[in-house]
Formats: C-alpha cells, structure tokens, sequence
C-alpha cells in the first residue's frame, strides 16, 4: 500500500514547507496520541490563494481550492510534528471556516475541498466528523480556514 506522500504525489501535489505562524501560536500541539493544528490559511508560496469572502468576489471553485490548499498546510504542520503522514491513523474532525456574505450558504460544499483531499490521502483512515461555519472575516482576509485533529 502506497503512503500519503505517494498518494500526494499520485494527485500531482506535495507536503509544502510549514506556513510560518502569523502571530503567537505554534503551527500544532500534541497531547497522547492526538495532533491539533492551528488554523491554517490557504497560503501557497508565501501569498494566499483566494481573499475575500464567498459570495462576494470569491466563487464557489475558488473556496473549494483554498480550502483544499488550507488542508494541504495543515498536512505539513502534521508532518512537521510527527515525521511522516503514515504514522497518522486517523482523521478525527476538520473544522472549515469560510468568509462569507450573509445570503452565502454553501460552506459545506467549499469544506469538501479539504473533506474530499483528506479522503484521497488517507481513504478510510481520512473519514471524519467536521464542521463548516460561515464567519465575517478571518486573518488576513483569507476565504477559508481549515483546523484538523488527528489521532497518531
């Protein structure tokens, strides 16, 4: 069986370097046999992939990718803390937050972004509890925001 990395890479993507925390926090916090990330921005070579909020000047797509890109960083912080993606054993919750427009109510469809890449890494093992919440505006004027919780 092929390892996340490979499974990545099947997909045309790698782990990137860990985003460098925009204030006072670390990028994960372990406890047991569990990994917290920090919220993660859709940021790809140092810039983001989509600001603004859904509904306004940031489609659907846009959110999909940003979010997809939020849970590839949050992949990274995970590596960075525990050495490789196949000590994961599995993805407890994701949590998607989505800038959005009061009349935008498709967070759960922008949230697939990271549901559905986690799945493609992980299979069974990426199956997991989430919540997608539309919010006012987050760091940076990001689109999304993505926080994971993995059991290791």
């Amino acid at each position: 069986m092929s390892t996340p990395e490979e499974r990545l890479a099947e997909l045309g993507l790698s782990v990137p370097e860990v985003v460098p925390p925009v204030a006072a926090y670390q990028p994960t916090a372990r406890t047991g046999t569990l990994v917290y990330t920090a919220g993660q921005l859709p940021m790809r070579d140092g810039a983001l992939v989509a600001a603004g909020k859904l509904g306004g000047g940031v489609s659907e797509e846009q959110g999909y990718e940003a979010a997809r890109q939020c849970a590839l960083n949050a992949l990274a912080a995970i590596k960075a803390e525990i050495g490789e993606l196949s000590l994961v054993r599995r993805v407890v919750k994701v949590v998607v937050f989505v800038a959005s427009e009061p009349d935008f109510t498709a967070q759960p469809k922008v949230a697939n972004g990271a549901s559905e890449l986690l799945g493609e890494v992980f299979g069974e093992a990426g199956k997991h509890a989430r919540s997608a919440v539309g919010v006012s505006v987050l760091p940076l004027d990001a689109a999304v925001e993505v926080e994971l919780i993995v059991e290791v």
